[in-house]
């Protein structure tokens, strides 16, 4: 009977707690115990904040009213730091507005929408991160507006590097190299990692071609027929282009200064660039991409689809005649000067870069001899830039039906992505933050976020190949980590959330110190390597994060972290609209 009384009292008090008007919630201050999207949810999808701490209830509280409009159990989480974790989930509610979670005795949320369009501005924004990162343009008011700036690396004048020479170029021969986006917090240009980037960016554009047919970026081009998806990655495809050499097919690695510039503005770096030695890695990344760009802009640049599809088609054949043309840069500055001391995505493991370059070249060409050395999986494997391999066999699910591929072939890529998928969905159950994402202490890497981003991109191939909602629930679920649900409190997007970084490692934002950072990049986020010796707060992987220009291991921001970031965003947007 005791028990009885305590729970009708209970409820009695929740409702009159939020009857009552002059409850001031507004006034209360944001508890970093209470973790969440900091944007925001979709009406129809799941719905969870994390608590650190002991209590029962939370209330669902809307912004401008201070009306509790919710109220639910709090259930067991997990531990995690010696602390109790505990779910806040409040899915059930559908109505659109601005609210914030409040739970007694510990405090209140950052304030966050739920609304159909919750995601859009951002999914945006991830796609104009590559505008502000271009190179060989000023960035106008009109384009950029805070963010404007004067022209930065023409490209006009780049040397090729001994490393590089030929009798055709010999050392010192100027080249024009212009376009190109910036690669990370550095001003360099890397083919490598421009690979997988523009894989993964061309690649959303083929799984939603009606979602980016009337986006609009607010680009220079924007309004020149092509889709603005494209006529951004197209900055960097005809740069890509340019570092293919026309006398034999190979292409350079990279374009570089010999160091790392300072902390200073694109205009202002000043050091002579080169672009530097070939190699086979740079010649399969750049083959897959030409092959899969032939195919995407053939309907809205014809002839430059049909030089994309020969430079893919040449640079393959250089591959076959020098498969073993690592780069390997400490062996390259015993022998050429001026030594070359910027990042050097080496790799000396190529089957995975064969298997790419094979797949999307196959795609475009129907030609038998790429598809007889694509090897049947062995297991899934995320991809990342020096592992490449799995954006071939996405490319080639994408395109089952228009291609003739062996039976057991396509079983065994289906087989190997769905049960690696079914293995992230039963982690999760178990997960303090109810998502795929740290079920592994490897997650936690150099551009840990990226893994997170293309965990989610993974799980969206599942969703599309199976029609199964779980899988799209939990790349959302990881979106929510990247936007505030993780250990650190911090949504992980500059310019988004009202924790998010302010001194993201990247040079055109350092520079302007009276702006805040450039928006819409993803930070490379936890990194217990903690390889730039900054002062972080935390050793625990999941929380080896600072928000610090000094920490290139842990806020640096990097196209390739970018691009499944981008991809998941504008996926779950797409996919949103067409329901």
């Amino acid at each position: 009977m005791h028990t009885n009384i305590n729970y009708h009292l209970y409820f009695l008090l929740v409702l009159l707690f939020s009857c009552k008007k002059d409850i001031a919630y507004s006034q209360l201050s944001n508890s970093e115990n209470i973790r969440i999207n900091q944007l925001g949810f979709l009406p129809e999808m799941p719905k969870l904040a994390v608590v650190y701490g002991d209590a029962d209830a939370f209330h669902l509280v809307e912004a401008s009213s201070q009306k509790v409009v919710f109220t639910g159990q709090l259930s067991r989480s997990g531990r995690t730091a010696d602390q109790q974790v505990l779910a806040a989930d409040f899915s059930e509610f559908v109505e659109e507005g601005r609210y914030t979670i409040h739970v007694p005795g510990i405090g209140q949320s950052t304030e966050f929408e739920i609304d159909q369009g919750v995601f859009q501005t951002l999914g945006k924004a991830s796609l104009r991160a590559y505008y502000y990162n271009r190179a060989s343009m000023a960035l106008e008011e009109k384009h950029a507006g805070l963010w404007a700036r004067p022209l930065g690396h023409s490209d006009e004048q780049v040397l090729v590097h001994a490393s590089a020479a030929t009798r055709e170029r010999p050392e010192g021969t100027v080249l024009a190299m212009p376009k190109g986006w910036y690669d990370a917090g550095d001003y360099n240009k890397y083919i490598v990692n421009s690979g997988i980037t523009m894989g993964t960016l061309l690649s959303l554009y083929e799984d939603f071609p009606e979602h980016f047919s009337s986006l609009n970026l607010n680009i220079p081009e924007s309004g020149n027929g092509v889709p603005d998806l494209l006529n951004e990655v197209l900055w960097n495809l005809e740069w890509m282009m340019k570092m293919q050499d026309p006398h034999d097919g190979g292409v350079y690695h990279k374009l570089t200064a010999a160091k790392f510039e300072g902390t200073v503005m694109p205009h202002e770096a000043k050091s002579t660039r080169y672009v530097v030695a070939k190699s086979t890695a740079a010649a399969l990344d750049f083959a897959a991409v030409m092959a899969q760009a032939s195919r995407v802009y053939r309907d809205f640049l014809p002839d430059l689809a049909i030089e994309c599809l020969k430079a893919a088609e040449t640079a393959w054949i250089w591959a076959k005649n020098h498969p073993e043309i690592y780069y390997e840069q400490g062996e390259l500055n015993k022998k050429f000067q001026p030594a070359i001391e910027t990042g050097t995505y080496g790799n000396r493991q190529l089957d995975d870069e064969w298997l790419w370059a094979a797949s999307e070249l196959y795609i475009s060409t129907h030609n038998k001899e790429y598809l007889d050395i694509i090897p049947h999986p062995e297991t899934f494997q995320l991809p990342n830039w020096g592992n490449v391999g799995w954006l071939g066999y996405y490319s080639l699910l994408r395109h089952r039906e228009s291609l003739h591929l062996p039976q057991e072939l396509l079983s065994q890529i289906k087989h190997h992505l769905l049960s690696k998928m079914d293995e992230y969905a039963l982690a999760a159950k178990d997960s303090e933050y109810r998502i795929v994402m740290g079920q592994r202490e490897t997650d936690f890497v150099w551009g840990s976020n990226a893994v997170a981003a293309n965990q989610g991109m993974a799980l969206l191939q599942a969703s599309a190949l199976t029609g199964d909602p779980k899988y799209a629930a939990l790349a959302l679920a990881n979106l929510d980590y990247l936007l505030g649900r993780n250990a650190t409190g911090y949504c992980y997007v500059t310019g988004f959330g009202q924790r998010s970084p302010q001194d993201p490692h990247h040079r055109a934002s350092a520079a302007a110190r009276d702006k805040p950072p450039v928006p819409g990049f993803l930070v490379g986020g936890p990194n217990p390597g903690q390889q730039d010796g900054c002062d972080y707060k935390s050793d625990l992987p999941s929380e080896s994060y600072v928000d610090d220009y000094c920490s290139y291991a842990s806020n640096e921001v990097a196209i390739n972290w970018n691009a499944p970031f981008a991809y998941l965003v504008n996926a779950l947007e797409a996919k949103r609209a067409q329901r």
